[in-house]
């Protein structure tokens, strides 16, 4: 991995110390496995003991981790015959908002997610997985879609929220999102919701009001960005840390408040360390998820998902 985060210098010279030592042994036929077996066994015990006290802040960081899988590693990880659907049928096509039918461990499904992209050229291509409203709109087509047929719902949310652009705006962003809020709860068929990284406020809400919604352990979900909270509260973004602590946007906090239902554990080190571990594991929660609505008829699940958050909001917090 090439991108170590601030807190894990520690790890990160570790690690750079056990390349070095491989090279020396390539290099000049030397036996030295017992030293670098005790220096991996230290770099695991570092990463065990930074990320078992991550700080909200930390956890930030950790969600917007560039070499973090996105919806489309997981779609290529776990779903085979994927077909791709494109378009709003009403004004364009949005690359942000990635869609469309395939088999999930046997079972037909409709996939939806927003995608971040894993350069700069996909990053730019799906502008960094902020959805205009067009992208929304087709968000809301092939949810009605799998209504129509049947097909369980699997959304993938990792987004910093929704567009902010005049250009959204002017198109309806607030309308579209809502309408897909109003879509997510009128299906009849299960919907299963996953926040794999960042679930930035509306534009996430939009694809995650589901039967069950999961949480990968070092995802965050949150109303406003850190940054957007600090901006507004303490006039100046330098303050992101401490709106981190103070928006309850890990996956701990939100199982506490009943927000989220299960929270699914990375790999040590994080999902960006070990992606195929992240995508067995995220593909068998999901597979749980499914198999926990089996039988159940169109109307309970509806009316079970809106019975679920309006318990959410009479709670109290």
């Amino acid at each position: 991995m090439a991108n170590f985060l601030d807190f894990e210098r520690p790890v990160a010279e570790l690690e750079s110390k056990i390349r070095e030592l491989r090279h020396l042994s390539s290099e000049n036929n030397l036996n030295i496995a017992d030293e670098v077996g005790r220096l991996e066994k230290e770099a695991a015990r570092l990463l065990r003991q930074i990320y078992g006290r991550l700080s909200p802040w930390q956890k930030v960081q950790v969600a917007r981790h560039p070499e973090r899988p996105h919806a489309l590693d997981y779609i290529r990880a776990f779903v085979t015959d994927f077909v791709p659907l494109a378009g709003d049928r009403a004004f364009a096509e949005d690359a942000a908002i990635v869609g469309g039918i395939g088999r999930f461990r046997g079972t037909s499904v409709v996939l939806i997610g927003t995608e971040k992209g894993s350069d700069t050229e996909e990053r730019l291509k799906h502008n960094f997985g902020m959805a205009r409203p067009e992208g929304y709109r087709k968000a809301q087509r092939l949810m009605r879609l799998a209504d129509r047929f049947g097909l369980p719902v699997i959304t993938l949310v990792d987004t910093a929220g929704a567009y902010p652009g005049v250009d959204a705006e002017a198109r309806g962003q607030a309308e579209a999102i809502a309408r897909a809020i109003e879509t997510c709860l009128d299906l009849r068929v299960p919907l299963v919701a996953a926040i794999i990284g960042e679930g930035g406020s509306g534009g996430a809400i939009a694809l995650a009001a589901a039967n069950t919604v999961l949480m990968l352990e070092h995802a965050i979900y949150s109303v406003i960005s850190p940054e957007g909270c600090a901006s507004i509260l303490w006039r100046t973004g330098e303050a992101a840390r401490e709106a981190a602590e103070a928006l309850n946007l890990t996956a701990e906090d939100l199982r506490r408040l009943g927000v989220i239902d299960r929270i699914v554990e990375e790999p040590l080190g994080g999902a960006h360390r070990h992606p195929d571990e992240a995508c067995r594991k995220l593909g068998e929660a999901l597979e749980a998820a499914l198999l926990s609505f089996r039988g159940q008829d169109g109307e309970s699940l509806r009316r079970r998902r809106r019975d679920k958050y309006l318990a959410i909001g009479r709670r109290g917090f």
